[in-house]
C-alpha cells in the first residue's frame, strides 16, 4: 500500500521566524489520525529566517536527525559540542539520558531543513552529537547514510539507535531504481527535490509517502530529483 501525503495538506504553522510544515502531530498541530508511524514520530519541514532559531531546550531518549537542504544551522549543546551543519550535510543527535541544545540560523539567508525524530530501541544511553557531509562520488543512485541495522554494523556510516536506515536517492529524468522492501518493514519517503513516480503514483517536491506491504517498489524520476528514504521496522 502506497499513501501519498501532499505537501499542501501537511500541518502548518508560521511563527514568523519559523515556517513549519508537519507530516505528523507536533507542537501546535495535533491530528489524531497522523501521529507518526512507529518508530518514526516526527518529520518536520522547516524554513528558518536569518538570525533566528531554537533557543536552548532539552530532549531525552530520542534519535534526532536533521538534514540541511539550504543554508546552515549552528548547533550548541550541554555536552560542549559546537558546530555548523551546512546544506548537503546531516547531523544526528542521540538524546539518551538527556541533552540540552540550541539550533540557530546565523547566516544571511533562509535555512531549509528536515527534522526527523525516531524512537530509539535503547534508552538511557550516553548522549552524542555528530554530523557528516553526504557528498557522493557517484551522485546518482541510492546511498545509505545512517543506520542501526545489523547488516550495516561494520560500515563507517553514522549509527542510530534503532533498527532503521536513512537513505538518500538521487537521479535525473527517467532514471529507474528498484527497491525491495523486506518483510515486517515499511518506509517513509519525502521528496526533497523534484518529482518521482512510485509504482505509477506521482509524488512531488516536499510530499511525504508511506509504503507498507509492497515487496517491490519502482522509482522513476521525472527530473533532477532527490528522495529521503527512511526504512523502518514494523512496530505495533
Amino acid at each position: 500500500m502506497i499513501t501519498i501525503f501532499p505537501f499542501n495538506q501537511l500541518g502548518n504553522h508560521n511563527y514568523g521566524w519559523l515556517n513549519a510544515h508537519y507530516h505528523f502531530s507536533f507542537a501546535n498541530y495535533q491530528n489524531h489520525e497522523k501521529n507518526g508511524f512507529l518508530p518514526l514520530l516526527v518529520w518536520n519541514d522547516d524554513k528558518i529566517q536569518p538570525g533566528t532559531g531554537f533557543p536552548m531546550h532539552s530532549h531525552k531518549d530520542m534519535e534526532i536527525i536533521t538534514y540541511i537542504r539550504k543554508g546552515a544551522i549552528s548547533h550548541e549543546d550541554s555536552l560542549g559540542n559546537k558546530g555548523m551543519t551546512r546544506s548537503g550535510e546531516i547531523q544526528i543527535m542521540s538524546a539518551g539520558t538527556g541533552i540540552t541544545h540550541s539550533e540557530h540560523n546565523l547566516e544571511d539567508e533562509e535555512t531549509l531543513l528536515f527534522q526527523i525524530w525516531i524512537q530509539p530501541n535503547k534508552n538511557n544511553i550516553q548522549p552524542r552529537w555528530e554530523n557528516i557531509d553526504i557528498y557522493f562520488e557517484t551522485k546518482s543512485g541510492i546511498h545509505p547514510v545512517a543506520s542501526g541495522e545489523e547488516k550495516f554494523k561494520n560500515s563507517q556510516m553514522l549509527k542510530i539507535h534503532q533498527d532503521a536506515t536513512l537513505y538518500i536517492m538521487n537521479g535525473a529524468v527517467n532514471d529507474d531504481f528498484k527497491y525491495e522492501l523486506e518483510p515486517d518493514r515499511h518506509i517513509y519517503v519525502v521528496v526533497s527535490k523534484g518529482s518521482v513516480n512510485i509504482n505509477a503514483l506521482q509524488a512531488n517536491e516536499r510530499d511525504g509517502v508511506r509504503i507498507i506491504d509492497e515487496e517491490n517498489i519502482n522509482f522513476i524520476f521525472q527530473g533532477d530529483s532527490e528522495l529521503i528514504i527512511l526504512d523502518l521496522p514494523n512496530i505495533a
